[in-house]
């Protein structure tokens, strides 16, 4: 069978042409002679006859009426007249009822047509449908395989960037894989140097290890090559901070430029202030007092550098007779301290001018007691060779008898904080009679 649409060779049994899409028409189309055939066919007894039979038939029994009539003519003379009316009147008839029967035929050929006709576009709907679903599905599953080939190259796109490096290094650093750890952020590193991410996880690395030091120096090395990359700076006060150094954090901002320091001005903490002037000197105790806002002062007065653990700073300090070195801090409540700040007082009290010895200077024929007078506070040292004294000499404690012969006896005051008076000088000549 060929579709009378394309002309295709459209197998047995099937009922849509594989070429065009059309569908095959079962029932033949209307042909009006087929109806006027039809339209003949008399049913007569439950049997079928055809057209030319019946005509025979009937041209058989007008063949008699007529002769009948011939007969019949001197009696009827209109007989024959009113049966060939009556024959055209059957005629009429009968093309009337095959003309109704044509109809009723041609309305049922169009129905089935029409219901055909929606058969097929349902069909064809159904079948565009389908294609569209399959087609969805093969879209579908491209864009599955599409996003799964994205996702995998995402993965590992991240997975050899510097911030997936650095992740892997992290994981390793919390499974204690330090060698591994290691190694990934040294990789990160050299992917990119100004980046303060995989710095901070080998600091990490290193204090986990008990090794601050090589920390530390990581940082310097670092800072050297870069010493205006502030986020490096930032990375090196946060290990110092974790590693408990927050003593080195001044010291590394007062040697960075004046563009980091702007910068990173937050951890800039300002020197505690002195309320006594250091180029003065003082002739009595005095009372020293540290400020330093908010913040908390420690210091120290033996010369060592202040830290955390150093002195807190509660109330005014005394400074004593002689020279007084206050070193102070400030520290904020993160811990970060300041630089210290240093500054020597000198108290120094009025002295005597030189000690008074008795007796006084003269000659002498009975034995005597040398005295010295030491005010409260000092102290006395003398010779009895004419040599200068000095806190070497031997020291005044109780009166010194006067030797025989010639004496030079020299002493000198030494008060509290070591300064030493003026030098007082005696000549004696002692000589004692004898009784003859």
């Amino acid at each position: 069978m060929k579709c009378r649409y394309c002309g295709y060779e459209i197998p047995e049994g099937e009922l849509i042409c594989e070429n065009c899409g059309e569908e095959v028409i079962i029932v033949p189309d209307y042909n009006p002679l087929e109806d006027m055939l039809t339209a003949q066919i008399k049913i007569d007894g439950g049997e079928v006859r055809g057209y030319d039979e019946g005509i025979r038939q009937n041209t058989g029994r007008n063949t008699g009426e007529r002769r009948n009539t011939g007969r019949n003519t001197g009696g009827r003379p209109n007989t024959g007249s009113t049966a060939g009316r009556n024959i055209r009147d059957r005629q009429n008839t009968g093309r009337a009822g095959a003309r109704n029967t044509g109809e009723r035929r041609n309305t049922r050929s169009m129905q089935d047509r029409e219901a055909l006709e929606r058969e097929r576009r349902r069909r064809q709907a159904d079948r565009k449908k389908e294609m569209l679903r399959k087609k969805r599905r093969r879209i579908v599953s491209v864009l599955i395989i599409i996003v799964i080939a994205v996702i995998v190259s995402c993965i590992m796109l991240y997975r050899n960037s510097y911030n997936g490096i650095v992740n892997q290094g992290y994981n390793a650093l919390k499974n204690k894989e330090y060698g591994m750890a290691e190694g990934l952020f040294f990789r990160a590193a050299a992917k990119n140097e100004k980046k303060a991410e995989a710095y901070i996880g080998l600091s990490k690395v290193y204090l986990n290890q008990g090794k601050a030091d090589e920390a530390e120096k990581l940082f310097a090395s670092v800072i050297e090559k870069q010493p205006k990359n502030v986020s490096i700076y930032e990375a090196c006060i946060e290990f110092f901070v974790e590693a408990e150094r927050q003593m080195s954090i001044p010291v590394l901002l007062d040697e960075a430029s004046d563009s980091v320091r702007k910068k990173l001005e937050d951890y800039i903490i300002e020197e505690p202030k002195y309320n006594l002037d250091d180029s003065e000197v003082y002739d009595d105790v005095q009372q020293l007092e540290l400020s330093a806002g908010e913040n908390t002062v420690y210091y120290t007065t033996d010369g060592t550098e202040p830290g955390l653990s150093s002195t807190k700073y509660t109330g005014p300090i005394q400074l004593a007779e002689g020279e007084n070195v206050v070193r102070a801090i400030a520290v904020d409540t993160r811990g970060i301290p300041s630089l210290s700040v240093e500054k020597t007082y000198v108290v120094e009290f009025p002295i005597e001018d030189a000690p008074a010895i008795a007796p006084s200077t003269g000659q002498y024929e009975s034995a005597q007691k040398i005295e010295i007078k030491v005010p409260e506070g000092y102290e006395a040292y003398y010779t009895m060779n004419g040599e200068e004294p000095t806190t070497a000499s031997t020291k005044y404690t109780d009166p010194i008898d006067m030797p025989e012969g010639e004496t030079l006896f020299k002493a000198v005051l030494v008060n509290s904080s070591g300064r030493v008076s003026g030098v007082t000088t005696r000549n004696y000549m002692l000589d004692i009679e004898t009784e003859s």
